[in-house]
């Protein structure tokens, strides 16, 4: 079977009914990933698209986060995206599937035109309209640069990560999808109940929040003291969920972008 290197985009309900029973086939597994993760196809009514399909089974045991619980933490990641109404984190499902239950997202195609958001650049050579992160070397000591754009994109993605406490936001996790629209992948290590914030998108620390992401906030404690918390019931402890109302409470208190925590590495390794 093959597929076109960008399809048209599905909307959100018809992704959805497309995860949830989708006939899969598997096409191949993404080396790279610490987790089993599997590429492969899901064909419903005559729509086919790519997915990415985690199985509970192949979850590597972490030291600081319950065995088994990726996966629902995938979904929850969504769930949260969707009742914020940013769309940050594609459509994204907890499923049986090959290798048993699952969770199964909707796989990105990124244009071959896409402009690079984050990422090494050498130390003298900032692009414009770039925040300098941290300081690196190549292989040969040159001084590099990790960095990332001044985009507002971008920013509510931080502020998304802020309210998921994402441990993980790597550089190769954020994905410029078809009409410019930017996703966050990988969020199996986030929800956790102790700070835990990782990101390589440091770039506007201790800066205000944009009103449309505080007025977002509300909205988000208003979902999570209603549906939206007892969705995540179903993937998340209950002190899990209660961390996750006290972060979007202090969030909205604060009204800045988050800066680094002194007991927990600021950026994810590696970075990208």
């Amino acid at each position: 079977m093959t597929a076109e290197s960008v399809q048209p985009v599905l909307d959100e309900p018809d992704a959805l009914r497309l995860l949830r029973g989708g006939e899969f086939e598997l096409e191949g597994r993404l080396v790279d990933a610490s987790n089993t993760t599997l590429r492969g196809f899901l064909t419903l009514d005559g729509v086919t698209r790519r997915c990415v399909y985690k199985p509970i089974r192949g979850e590597r045991p972490l030291w600081d986060f319950p065995d088994g619980t990726l996966a629902g933490r995938e979904v929850s990641a969504y769930l949260i995206s969707h009742a914020m109404d940013w769309h940050v984190v594609p459509p994204t499902v907890l499923r049986d599937g090959p290798l048993g239950p699952g969770a199964c997202q909707l796989w990105i195609d990124e244009p071959d035109d896409a402009e690079p958001l984050v990422g090494f650049v050498p130390a003298d050579s900032l692009p414009p309209r770039w925040f300098r992160v941290a300081a690196a070397e190549d292989e040969d000591g040159n001084p590099y640069a990790l960095a990332h754009s001044d985009d507002p994109r971008l920013a509510r993605l931080v502020v998304f990560d802020a309210v998921i406490n994402n441990a993980d936001r790597k550089g190769g996790h954020v994905l410029v999808g078809p009409e410019d629209r930017i996703y966050g992948v990988d969020h199996g290590v986030s929800l956790h109940v102790e700070d835990k914030l990782r990101t390589v998108l440091w770039g506007w620390t201790g800066r205000e929040l944009p009103p449309d992401a505080v007025e977002m906030l509300g909205r988000l404690a208003g979902s999570l003291a209603g549906p939206l918390g007892e969705e995540l019931a179903d993937h998340l402890t209950v002190r899990e969920v209660a961390a996750l109302t006290a972060r979007v409470a202090r969030l909205r208190t604060d009204s800045r972008f988050p800066a680094p925590s002194p007991d927990w590495p600021a950026v994810p390794w590696p970075p990208m």
